[in-house]
């Protein structure tokens, strides 16, 4: 699907019919960021920290206490938005980085999660690689490339992933791999450390010379991990792909709304 997309500048009027969406905390502050410009110009209430108010709609993405919600909990909040959309289909939605301001969330975190939502909305043009596309699948060249330790540990990755041998997709999702926290603590804030060592321990077990065990491992298999929980697969998955042996689609959308 394709949509529209804004420049992400400061706006201060939109058409009547649509409406500024934005990050919000439960308190209904509004002290900051999209959500001041939303107290501001487009009839946000404060204390009102959830749903449509005026020209406006907030998602909450930290809590009461100023403090953030974990992931799981702002796609909820997302999902509901995307309800609220489908239900409003002559109502156009202008998308603020809900959630990648104040609240401290990334756009590869937030961004897929609004995947699948009506065409009649404009999002920031930092979401269009995580909206746009698919994700790919991963193969044995894809794995060979990106779970490395001198990508995973460099300075600046990002420029190094620009130079692998990889389509525009599989640059995307290493670049989305790279980014998810997951090691010493993941965006949640739950250390992760035995699923991780659990991991390369089969894997150690499966691969010949897989990863030695040293201070990147950790690092390394908490990418794994992120490329493991993403596509809904296992480690047995992952040696056949890192062997070859198969490629492996990504889970539709249907299947990742199952939690």
């Amino acid at each position: 699907m394709t949509y529209h997309y804004h420049d992400e500048t400061i706006i201060k009027n939109l058409p009547e019919d649509t409406v500024f969406v934005f990050g919000s905390n439960m308190a209904g502050t509004h002290a900051g960021g999209a959500a001041k410009i939303a107290l501001q110009h487009f009839g946000a209430m404060r204390g009102v920290g959830r749903g449509w108010a005026g020209q406006s709609f907030a998602i909450p993405t930290m809590n009461e206490h100023l403090q953030q919600m974990p992931l799981s909990q702002i796609e909820h909040y997302i999902d509901d938005f995307k309800i609220y959309v489908k239900n409003h289909a002559n109502t156009k939605f202008f998308i603020t980085a809900v959630g990648c301001g104040v609240a401290g969330y990334k756009v590869e975190e937030i961004a897929p999660m609004f995947k699948g939502i009506g065409h009649h909305v404009i999002f920031p043009e930092s979401f269009r690689p995580f909206v746009e596309k698919t994700l790919p699948k991963i193969n044995q060249n894809f794995l060979k490339q990106v779970i490395h330790s001198e990508l995973i540990l460099a300075a600046e990755p990002e420029q190094q992933i620009q130079e692998l041998h990889l389509t525009a997709a599989e640059k995307s999702l290493a670049t989305i791999l790279l980014n998810t926290p997951m090691f010493p603590v993941d965006s949640n804030g739950r250390e992760r450390d035995f699923e991780i060592q659990d991991i390369l321990h089969t894997l150690n077990n499966k691969i010949t010379q897989f990863i030695d065990n040293d201070a990147s491992a950790m690092q390394i298999g908490g990418v794994i991990l992120a490329l493991l929980e993403l596509y809904r697969l296992n480690e047995q998955d992952f040696v056949d792909v890192w062997l070859g042996v198969r490629e492996i689609s990504a889970p539709s959308a249907a299947h990742r709304s199952k939690k």
